[in-house]
C-alpha cells in the first residue's frame, strides 16, 4: 500500500510504502473491539461512591414502636426507603475493578490492525516532519490541517523528544477538535475517537518498527525498548571461613554407688 506524504503546505511531495500483512492483512473488528472495550474500562477512575445505612449521619432511635401502630416496622430514619436515608446498594468499587485484563501480543495486534483499518479508509496522513512550523501560531496550525484535508477530529501523535515538535504542541493544544498524544501511547481506543491521524513519516516508521512490532514470542523473549539493568558493583572476596574448632566431648558421669 502505498501512502502519499504531504509537506507543511498541503502538496504531496513523496509516499511511503505499507506492509498491509505486518499490520495484520485484514481489519479484524472483533479484535479491536475487545481492545476498545479493554482501554476503555482502564479509564474509569472508580471515584464513584454513595453512603449505605452505617455511613449516613442522624440518629438511630426507633422512630415508632414496633407493634399497634398499623404501620410497617421501621428502625431509624437511615433507612433507604426514607429522604435522606442510606443507600440499599451503595458503590464501594475503586478504580481497579473496572480493569480488564488482555495480553500484551493481543493489545500490540490489534493497535496495529486499528491503525491498517485508518490506512484502508484513507485517514491517515503523514507529513514530512513537524520542522515546518514557524513558532508556537494556533492560526497557522488550523491552516495546516485544512491544507492536508483535515475537516473532522484528528489525533496528532507527537514524537517522544519533543524537540522540532514543541511548536506543534503549543499550537494544537487550543484546538478542540485536536487530540495530542506521545507516539509511545498510540493505540486502538485513541485511533478509533478521532476520524484522522496525524503523524510524521520518520515517527510513523519508528512505531512501526518498534516494540508495537513484536506480536510474537520475541516480545517476551527479547524485547524491544528494554532498559538494561545496572552494571553491579564488584565485592571484595572474603576470606574463606575458618573451621570451627571440635569440642572435646564430655566424660559420662559416674553413677551413684548403691546402698
Amino acid at each position: 500500500m502505498q501512502v502519499p506524504v504531504y509537506n507543511m503546505q498541503g502538496k504531496e511531495v513523496a509516499s511511503i510504502s505499507i506492509d498491509e500483512t505486518a499490520l495484520g492483512g485484514q481489519v479484524n473488528a472483533d479484535l479491536i473491539k475487545q481492545a476498545y472495550v479493554k482501554y476503555h474500562a482502564a479509564t474509569r477512575q472508580g471515584s464513584s461512591k454513595t453512603k449505605n445505612r452505617r455511613d449516613t449521619e442522624g440518629s438511630t432511635r426507633k422512630i415508632y414502636k414496633q407493634k399497634g401502630t398499623g404501620n410497617a416496622r421501621h428502625g431509624d430514619k437511615k433507612a433507604n426507603l426514607f429522604k435522606g436515608g442510606g443507600h440499599g446498594h451503595s458503590k464501594k468499587k475503586v478504580r481497579e475493578d473496572f480493569r480488564l485484563d488482555m495480553p500484551k501480543k493481543m493489545r500490540r495486534k490489534a493497535n496495529r490492525n486499528a491503525l491498517l483499518a485508518k490506512f484502508v479508509d484513507s485517514e491517515v496522513r503523514v507529513i514530512e516532519s513537524w520542522s515546518g512550523l514557524n513558532g508556537p501560531k494556533t492560526k497557522a496550525f488550523e491552516a495546516f490541517l485544512e491544507a492536508i484535508k483535515v475537516d473532522r477530529t484528528a489525533l496528532v501523535a507527537l514524537p517522544m523528544n519533543g524537540g522540532d515538535a514543541k511548536n506543534a504542541l503549543l499550537s494544537a493544544r487550543n484546538i478542540n477538535s485536536v487530540e495530542l498524544i506521545r507516539l509511545d501511547q498510540l493505540n486502538a481506543f485513541n485511533l478509533l475517537n478521532n476520524r484522522f491521524l496525524v503523524i510524521a513519516k520518520g515517527d510513523l516508521e519508528a512505531w512501526l518498527k518498534g516494540p508495537s512490532s513484536q506480536t510474537g514470542k520475541d516480545a517476551k523473549v527479547n524485547p524491544l525498548g528494554r532498559v538494561a539493568a545496572p552494571a553491579t558493583t564488584k565485592t571484595k572476596a572474603s576470606a574463606p571461613a575458618k573451621p570451627k574448632a571440635e569440642k572435646p566431648a564430655k566424660a559420662p558421669k559416674a553413677k551413684a554407688a548403691t546402698k
